[in-house]
């Protein structure tokens, strides 16, 4: 981890500006998360665990402010905990579709300009417990380093619920809270679900390997004109103007040891049956709505970890690589091992550290300059797909039992849909994140899911014998 304190005014990295020149009115740049708490929890609790886990990191008091070809932090001299931990209620019922409206009403709205970019709102009765709903602006951090933070916020045994006296002022050092609350903590806590989620897609590259890839790759002139080259993805009901307005849905978690063992059996890696199960929920509801699927093949934008231990606890440090979904494919056999094929091409593609590069290449152009090269990446793919490894064990959040966590990484220019795939005690959560203009319903996508993993599993129970699409 680093260790230099963030300075009262530090410049924006390049990659840590491109997020911030992103944001549009109908697409925001905001990484969501949602926690789910079995019991329910006080706001005065949430509060006094932002001050004391979460507001150690310096650059959570600080507004990010934009020049003509560069940015920097400055502190926020009227800092108010109060104007960032919020409560929230849910109408009606209180259920999980009223929830589902709130998140993606949440997730459509900007944060307040002037402010640092972050909030979490607490529905303090929801079901048996609570819910929060995070919203940061992807320009303070990547989603595994946000992730890697919020789950600091976390401890492995239930404690009593902090009552709220702590002080919100106070300067602390980010190496403090990088080290005693990730450093010693979360490693231990990620390694069990790391390892059998293969580290994820996230984890495609070894930083390391990935550096040397990108010193071996001809220059970033070349390796722009290779994108450069690959066609837009098909026009489909995923490529419209977009409203906006977000909507949520998530499905029920599937077994990650069902998942692996699947995987096992079919000489496939637990992310093989990921994306091709994703591949198939996305084909399905296409032909549910009217489209038609033959041979088609879209594209997802799969972030990919690149931080190296030297790095520091926040910022961008991630790449992209475009994943192929055989969407037209709908035999769920045929479908794994078109994406087992292109999964392994990828493992040895320097695309990952190349965009990454880009990305810093662009935040430190002109503010004008930003969009048409922003919509060179986005007009490649037709949704963002994230998967990251979460704890193989139950969390507790001010002493309250987390039973479910989701999270959403934003959708840059044209793209309007995304997917989350998150492993939490054993279990891989699907969410999913769209504009309304282009998937109205998302549950009716999200509740493939099963289906598509369950026709699989049939598979291979039969013995690999033929199914009918």
């Amino acid at each position: 981890m680093a260790n230099e304190r963030l300075a009262v005014s530090q410049t924006l990295s390049g990659a840590d500006r491109a997020w911030l020149l992103m944001d549009r009115p109908t697409n925001p740049m905001l990484i969501v998360g949602l926690l789910v708490l079995a019991t329910p929890l006080r706001l005065a609790a949430l509060r006094a665990l932002i001050i004391e886990r979460f507001l150690p990191f310096e650059r959570f008091r600080c507004v990010p402010i934009s020049g003509a070809t560069a940015a920097h932090w400055e502190r926020s001299a009227g800092f108010d905990v109060d104007d960032h931990v919020l409560r929230a209620a849910l109408p009606g019922p209180g259920g999980r579709a009223e929830l589902e409206e709130l998140v993606g009403e949440l997730a459509s709205t900007p944060l307040r300009a002037g402010m640092p970019l972050w909030t979490f709102h607490l529905v303090e009765r929801y079901r048996s417990g609570s819910a929060i709903i995070v919203r940061i602006h992807h320009c303070y951090a990547d989603g595994m380093a946000l992730v890697r933070v919020l789950l600091g916020l976390a401890d492995a045994h239930a404690a009593p619920q902090r009552g709220g006296t702590a002080a919100s002022g106070g300067a602390l050092s980010e190496p403090a809270a990088a080290q005693g609350l990730l450093g010693e903590r979360l490693p231990a806590l990620l390694q069990q679900g790391a390892s059998l989620l293969e580290k994820g897609v996230h984890y495609a590259l070894h930083p390391r390997a990935a550096s040397a890839a990108a010193r071996e790759a001809l220059g970033l002139g070349a390796a722009l004109a290779r994108i450069a080259i690959l066609p837009s993805d098909p026009t489909t009901r995923l490529k419209q103007p977009l409203s906006g307005v977000r909507r949520v849905a998530w499905a029920d978690p599937l077994s990650l040891m069902e998942v692996a063992t699947v995987g096992h059996v079919l000489g496939c890696t637990v992310n093989d049956v990921l994306v091709s199960t994703l591949a198939g929920a996305l084909g399905s509801y296409l032909r549910a709505q009217g489209d038609s699927t033959e041979g088609l093949i879209l594209r997802a934008a799969v972030p990919v970890n690149l931080r190296t231990e030297e790095a520091p606890p926040l910022g961008n440090h991630f790449g992209l690589v475009f994943v192929e979904l055989p969407v037209g494919i709908r035999h769920p056999l045929e479908r794994l091992y078109a994406v087992h094929a292109a999964m392994q091409a990828l493992k040895h593609s320097p695309e990952a550290p190349v965009v990454l590069g880009l990305l810093s290449v662009i935040g430190s152009l002109p503010a004008s300059a930003e969009p048409p090269a922003i919509e060179l990446f986005t007009s490649k793919a037709s949704l963002v797909a994230s998967n990251l490894p979460g704890p193989a064990e139950p969390l507790h959040f001010a002493g309250a039992r987390i039973g479910k966590i989701l999270f959403w990484v934003p959708q840059a220019g044209s793209i309007g849909l995304g997917v989350s795939m998150f492993s939490y005690t054993g279990r891989i959560q699907y969410g999913v994140i769209a504009d309304r203009q282009l998937i109205p319903h998302p549950a009716e996508l999200i509740e493939q899911v099963a289906t598509q993993f369950e026709r699989l599993v049939y598979l291979v129970l039969l013995g690999g014998g033929s199914l009918e699409p």
